[in-house]
């Protein structure tokens, strides 16, 4: 899965204040932190984000395009419900998508990306999984599956997957704390990020599938079991 996207760190002076307000209420609907059902109030989220409320409604319109939020005529703006019953409409997309980006990414990924590969397996291997923070860990992911959607160097996949990616993310953060094993889903990266890097194509199409039906069955289980 992935955080999916939660924001990586990169310099924001490069980026609009648009952009800058998209990504922190973003990442806040990822981790739950704005609720599911929350009416989104622009005026205070820009006071909450020292940003002008028109940066804030521009971010607004393009989290509704993630269907992150949702906006109805004279109610207002809210983030959008957290459905359970959407995991498996979100897994049929992703099994077929990210082995799709994976092997591509194993084919065409330039030298300086798999460098770029390298480097982030690094990180997954370096990572204190038990003593990591939620946001840490999302943020951890993140790296991963957008390391590797960027690898497979197609922009129209890139977006899609990071779309699905978020809503997946979503509903991993409810059972986050009730995975039993946290740490191997973690590690299995390495394995996917690997095949990567060495242009297995096959190898990585499989892995990648594996990690999706791997995540939808962990988050069934734990849902099941509470």
């Amino acid at each position: 899965m992935a955080f999916g996207t939660l924001a990586i760190a990169e310099d924001t002076s490069r980026k609009s204040l648009a952009d800058v307000a998209y990504e922190r209420l973003r990442d806040r609907l990822l981790m739950l932190e704005i609720k599911p059902g929350d009416l989104l109030n622009d005026e205070q989220l820009a006071k909450d984000l020292g940003i002008g409320r028109t940066p804030v409604r521009e971010a607004l319109k393009r989290l509704e395009l993630d269907r992150l939020v949702v906006t109805y005529p004279r109610r207002g703006t809210f983030a959008t419900r957290v459905e359970v019953t959407d995991l498996a409409f979100i897994s049929e997309i992703r099994t077929q998508l990210e082995p799709l980006a994976a092997a591509r990414a194993a084919r065409v990924a330039s030298a300086a990306t798999r460098e770029h590969l390298r480097d982030v397996m690094k990180a997954v291997e370096a990572f204190d999984v038990a003593g990591a923070s939620v946001v840490e860990t999302l943020r951890l992911d993140a790296s991963v599956h957008q390391g590797i959607y960027a690898a497979a160097a197609n922009p129209h996949l890139e977006d899609v997957l990071i779309r699905y990616d978020n809503l997946a993310t979503r509903i991993w953060c409810m059972v986050l704390d009730r995975l039993p094993d946290l740490e191997h889903h973690v590690r299995e990266h390495l394995d996917l990020l690997r095949a990567v890097i060495d242009g297995d194509e096959e190898r990585a199409a499989e892995l990648a599938k594996e990690h999706v039906t791997g995540f939808e069955h962990a988050v069934r289980t734990a849902l099941f079991a509470a």
